[in-house]
């Protein structure tokens, strides 16, 4: 499993962006990177400025949201939908999909459950409890009867 640091994750983002803006040919990965990036403009001007921001901070107690994290987070989603992975993700998100009807709001939910999930695993120091994440999900999607 590739478990990158805090600033090669960060460099990642960055040299996606700069391939980007100079029309450079990029692997699927950064691909996908640049689909995620292209929905966060909010996103881009810390994407054009790496010597500032590879080692900012970002502290969500003062409701700063971290750039980075939550485009890793993004890239991680796209992996669990498209592999399925915890098995049900993939048709719940389709019901969010429907009831947003905005594939990228449906994404955010199932963001704030996967990073729910993650931070009490970090605290509890266990590995991220998928059935946690599942029924955060459908709770989140107000489908708390529906087993995936």
């Amino acid at each position: 499993m590739f478990t990158p640091s805090r600033d090669e994750a960060r460099r990642f983002f960055f040299e996606v962006w700069r391939k980007q803006q100079e029309g450079q040919l990029m692997s699927p990965l950064e691909s996908l990177a640049w689909e995620v990036i292209s929905h966060h403009p909010e996103y881009h001007r810390f994407l054009g400025d790496p010597e500032r921001y590879l080692e900012q901070e970002w502290f969500p107690e003062q409701g700063d949201t971290n750039p980075f994290l939550h485009l890793g987070l993004h890239l991680a989603l796209e992996e669990q939908l498209s592999i399925n992975q915890p098995p049900g993700i993939r048709p719940l998100y389709d019901d969010l999909c429907l009831k947003f009807r905005d594939e990228h709001a449906a994404r955010h939910v199932l963001l704030e459950c996967l990073a729910e999930v993650l931070w009490l695993a970090q605290q509890e120091g266990t590995p991220p409890d998928g059935q946690r994440y599942l029924a955060l999900v459908r709770s989140a999607a107000g489908l708390t009867g529906r087993q995936a």
